[in-house]
C-alpha cells in the first residue's frame, strides 16, 4: 500500500468482506464505503480465499459468513486468528446462534449478526468491536450462556485445557469476581451497581481481565469463564 494511501485510510476502520454470495457482499461493500470513518479493503467468496488475501491485506475488522463452500467461516475464524496481530471478526449468521456461530466465537470471533440485522446495528458492530470493547448485548450474552447450557459436560471434545485454568491463575479475588459477573450478562453499569463501585472502576477491572487471560474482548471472556467451570449454567 502506498504511503498516500496508507495515510488516507489511517483513520478509516479497514473491513473485509467474506461471503459466498456476490449480491450480499456487495450490498455490505455499498453500506460500509458509504461512512466516512470505513473502507472495504478487499473481499472473498470463502474461507480459503479470504485467507490468501487477509495474509496481504491490512484489515481490522472482517464481516465473515459462518456458512460457505470449501472452508466455512468457522475453519478461516480459526485459522486467521491464530496468526499474531489478526483482525477482529464479526461472524454472520442466517440463525440467531446456530451451531457454526458458536463454534465460530469459540474460535475466537469478536461478535456474531445475523444477516437481517439493520444498517445502524451492522455499523455499530463494526464500531464497537474495532474500539476493543466488542460491548455484547447483555441479550447476547444471555443466549450464550443459554447455549453452555445445553452443551453435554462431559466429553466435550473442545473441553477446557491445563491453559485455559492458567489463564485465571493470576486474576485477584475481585478480578475473579467482575469476570463471573461478566460471564452472567451483566453490564459494566450493572456490575458497578453491584459491587458498589463507580463504573470507571469495573472498566479498569474489565481491562485488566483482558490483558491478564489474553482474551480479545468481552465474548472471551465469558467463554473462558464458562469453559474453566467458573460459572456455571
Amino acid at each position: 500500500m502506498s504511503e498516500q494511501h496508507s495515510d488516507q485510510h489511517s483513520e478509516q476502520i479497514r473491513v473485509f468482506l467474506v461471503d459466498d454470495q456476490q449480491m450480499v457482499r456487495a450490498g455490505f461493500r455499498m453500506l460500509v464505503d458509504s461512512q466516512p470513518d470505513m473502507v472495504v479493503v478487499g473481499e472473498a467468496g470463502d474461507g480459503g480465499e479470504a485467507l490468501a488475501q487477509l495474509a496481504v491485506t491490512g484489515t481490522d475488522v472482517v464481516l465473515m459468513d459462518v456458512r460457505m463452500p470449501r472452508m466455512d467461516g468457522v475453519e478461516a475464524t480459526r485459522r486467521l486468528l491464530a496468526a499474531p496481530d489478526a483482525p477482529r471478526v464479526i461472524v454472520l449468521t442466517t440463525f440467531d446462534l446456530d451451531e457454526y456461530a458458536f463454534a465460530a466465537i469459540r474460535a475466537g470471533a469478536s461478535a456474531f449478526l445475523l444477516k437481517d440485522a439493520t444498517p445502524p446495528e451492522l455499523l455499530g458492530a463494526i464500531r464497537s468491536v474495532q474500539a476493543g470493547d466488542a460491548v455484547v448485548a447483555p441479550s447476547t450474552t444471555r443466549r450464550l450462556l443459554d447455549h453452555f447450557a445445553t452443551l453435554p459436560e462431559a466429553g466435550d471434545a473442545a473441553g477446557p485445557g491445563a491453559a485455559d485454568h492458567e489463564r485465571l491463575a493470576d486474576l485477584t479475588e475481585r478480578e475473579v469476581e467482575v469476570l463471573g459477573l461478566i460471564a452472567r450478562g451483566l453490564s459494566n453499569q450493572e456490575i458497578a451497581a453491584h459491587l458498589v463501585v463507580a463504573e470507571t472502576t469495573v472498566k479498569t477491572h474489565v481491562g485488566r481481565l483482558l490483558a491478564k487471560t489474553a482474551s480479545r474482548d468481552r465474548v472471551q471472556l465469558v467463554v473462558l469463564a464458562y469453559e474453566t467451570g467458573l460459572v456455571t449454567p
